[in-house]
């Protein structure tokens, strides 16, 4: 018997749904970078891009613990000199709670072709409004 090899004809793509209100922000994003990579299934295959779609909503209400509301810091930087522009995270949750939730999802991906086509699947919500009702996604416990 041989050893089975995921490839973009044999993958089945399900949608699923997080809830992230009163939850860690970082739990959230692990349990949604395990299903946009495919570790989940038991089909799972490192070299292929065999995730699901997964829907995070409430993200404006994900908790930080701890002291990351002030010593956590979102850095971006423009390329010219003095470009450099720090926000703490407290004030990121409120102004862009979906940029957050992104980027620690961002950050739990491998940094190669397959880590930026998964990306691709998440879809982020503030509140708990969505657009993919179509789809009918399951409702998965982010813990």
């Amino acid at each position: 018997m041989s050893t089975f090899m995921a490839n973009a004809s044999n993958i089945e793509r399900k949608w699923y749904i997080l809830d992230a209100a009163g939850k860690p922000l970082g739990k959230t994003a692990v349990r949604a970078a395990d299903i946009l990579r495919g570790k989940t299934k038991p089909t799972f295959t490192p070299h292929a891009d065999c995730g699901d779609f997964v829907v995070i909503i409430n993200a404006s209400k994900a908790v930080l613990t701890g002291n990351k509301g002030t010593q956590k810091i979102y850095r971006t930087h423009s390329g010219w000199i003095g470009g450099l522009k720090e926000t703490p995270y407290r004030i990121l949750m409120q102004e862009k709670p979906e940029l957050a939730m992104r980027e620690a999802v961002r950050g739990m991906l491998p940094k190669n072709v397959v880590g930026r086509t998964s990306l691709t699947r998440l879809h982020i919500y503030a509140d708990e409004n969505y657009e993919q009702q179509a789809q009918k996604p399951v409702a998965l416990d982010a813990e």
